[in-house]
C-alpha cells in the first residue's frame, strides 16, 4: 500500500513538472542591433506513430513472443529548450502493444493495454552549425529519461496470466530528426525504445524485463512571441555574420554619403575662394567683381582712390631754439622723490612753450632715473615727471598732440651710478625738438 502511495506521489510530481515547464516566459525580442536576443525556448508537441515490442536490442526469439503486431498509439510532450544543444522534455503516451508466438502449430498472442505513461527526459540536439543559415532546417536529437506508466496485459500464453493495470517505471531511450518548416513550427519524426523495469508486461514472466518500441511523427509549435526564432534551431555563427555584414555595409554607405558631402564642400570652398578677376581677394569677399586687371584693391575688391597729396613744411630747429631747451633742462628741479615741478623751473619752461605755439615743432620729453629704488617705482616715476612737464608745458598754451612724454625708469643711464655724480647725471628728463 505505501509503494502505491509513494509511486503516486512521484505521478504528481512529474504533472507538476509538466505543468512549470508549460508556463511560457515574458521577455520581448529586442530590435537594437547588437543587443541581448530572446528565443523562444517553450514548444509543445503531439505525435503518433506505430507501438510494437519489437525493438533492436531483443534476442533472436524476439522475447516472449517472436511475430511482432504493429498497433496504433499516440503522444504528446512539452519542452523547455536550455541551450541550442539541451532540453528537458515531458513526455506522454498511450496506445496499445501486440505480439503472438507460434509454437508446434499452436498460437499464443498478448495485447498490452498502455493506460498512460508520463516520463522526463534529456533531449540532446545536434545545434546548428550553419554559417550562413540562422535557422537550421535538420536538427538531428537523441533523448534519455525516466518514466513511470500504468499497464494492463491480456495473454493467451500457455506460460502466462493475463494481468490487472498495474504501474511500473521504464527507461525511453530515442532518436530521431526534426525538420524546421518555419520558425515557430517543426515536424517530428522519432523513434523511442521503452525499457520496462518488468518481466510481466506482456503477462508472461521470464528472466529479462520486456521493451517495446514507438516509432512516430508529429508536429511541434514553439511558444513564445511572435517573430523569435526556437532557440534549438538557432545559429548564433550566422547571426554574428550577418550583424556584421549589415554593419559593414552601414559603414561603407556612411563613408560613402561622407566623401560626397566632403566633395561637395571642398566645390563649394573652391568656388568661394577663387579669384575670378585676379584682384588677390577671393569671391567669397570680393564686393566689387571684375575689377579690371592691375588695378590696386582694398580688402574688399574694391578700387583704391588715389590719395591727395600731402605737402609737408620741413622743420628746421635753430641753435637758437636749442639753447632754449637746454637751458630748461639745466633749471629743471622736482622734489625729492616725486614728480612735482619746482617754482624755479617756470621760467625756462615757458620759453620752451613759447616756442612750440610759435613754431609748431612737437617735442619728445623721456623721464630717466639712477637705480636707486625698486624698477616698478622708478618707471613710475620718470613717466610721472615727464607727463607733468607736458601738463605744464599744455597749460602754457602748447599742443598736446604734439607732445609726447615718455618714462625709461634706470634702463639708460649715461653715467655710472656706483658714484653719487653718476646717479646725478642719471636722473634727467630729456627733450628732443622735432
Amino acid at each position: 500500500m505505501k509503494s502505491k502511495i509513494t509511486k503516486a506521489a512521484m505521478i504528481l510530481s512529474m504533472v507538476g513538472l509538466s505543468a512549470q515547464l508549460f508556463a511560457q516566459e515574458a521577455d520581448s525580442q529586442s530590435s537594437e542591433k547588437f543587443a541581448k536576443k530572446y528565443f523562444r525556448t517553450w514548444s509543445v508537441g503531439l505525435n503518433g506513430g506505430m507501438l510494437t515490442h519489437y525493438t533492436p536490442f531483443n534476442n533472436r526469439t524476439n522475447g516472449n513472443f517472436n511475430t511482432p503486431y504493429e498497433s496504433w498509439g499516440y503522444g504528446g510532450y512539452i519542452k523547455k529548450q536550455i541551450v541550442p544543444g539541451f532540453g528537458i522534455q515531458a513526455d506522454f503516451l498511450a496506445g496499445k502493444v501486440k505480439g503472438a508466438n507460434v509454437i508446434a502449430g499452436t498460437k499464443s498472442t498478448f495485447e498490452s493495454r498502455i493506460d498512460w505513461s508520463a516520463a522526463v527526459s534529456g533531449n540532446f540536439t545536434i545545434a546548428n552549425m550553419s554559417l550562413n543559415q540562422k535557422r537550421n532546417f535538420l536538427s538531428p536529437y537523441a533523448t534519455i529519461g525516466a518514466g513511470y506508466m500504468s499497464s494492463a496485459a491480456t495473454t493467451d500464453h500457455p506460460g502466462g496470466a493475463s494481468t490487472g493495470y498495474d504501474q511500473n517505471w521504464f527507461v525511453p531511450i530515442g532518436a530521431g530528426f526534426k525538420l524546421g518548416v518555419s520558425k515557430g513550427v517543426n515536424i517530428d519524426l522519432g523513434y523511442t525504445v521503452s525499457f520496462m523495469k518488468s518481466n510481466n508486461f506482456d503477462g508472461v514472466t521470464a528472466g529479462a524485463n520486456d521493451r517495446f518500441s514507438y516509432a512516430h511523427a508529429g508536429i511541434e509549435i514553439a511558444l513564445g512571441r511572435k517573430g523569435t526564432s526556437q532557440l534549438q534551431n538557432f545559429s548564433p555563427i550566422a547571426a554574428i555574420r550577418e550583424e556584421s555584414a549589415a554593419e559593414s555595409a552601414e559603414l561603407r554607405r556612411a563613408l560613402s554619403t561622407a566623401e560626397e558631402n566632403a566633395r561637395r564642400d571642398k566645390e563649394a570652398l573652391e568656388a568661394q575662394l577663387g579669384d575670378d578677376d585676379g584682384d588677390g581677394v577671393a569671391n567669397k569677399f570680393d564686393k566689387c567683381a571684375g575689377t579690371p586687371a592691375n588695378t590696386v584693391v582694398d580688402g574688399a575688391g574694391c578700387p583704391l582712390k588715389a590719395p591727395a597729396q600731402i605737402i609737408k613744411e620741413k622743420v628746421i630747429v635753430t641753435e637758437a631754439d636749442r639753447r632754449v631747451v637746454d637751458e630748461a633742462i639745466k633749471n629743471l628741479e622736482f622734489d625729492l622723490g616725486k614728480s612735482t615741478i619746482r617754482s624755479t623751473s617756470y621760467a625756462t619752461l615757458n620759453k620752451v612753450a613759447e616756442l612750440l605755439v610759435a613754431k609748431d615743432f612737437s617735442l619728445k620729453l623721456a623721464g630717466h632715473t639712477d637705480n636707486t629704488g625698486s624698477m616698478a617705482l622708478n618707471l613710475r616715476l620718470s613717466k610721472d615727471r615727464a607727463e607733468a612737464i607736458k601738463t605744464y608745458l599744455v597749460s602754457q598754451g602748447a599742443n598736446a598732440s604734439r607732445i609726447e612724454a615718455t618714462g625709461y625708469g634706470p634702463n639708460q643711464p649715461i653715467a655710472s651710478n656706483k658714484t653719487a655724480d653718476g646717479r646725478q647725471k642719471n636722473r634727467r628728463v630729456e627733450f628732443t625738438l622735432y
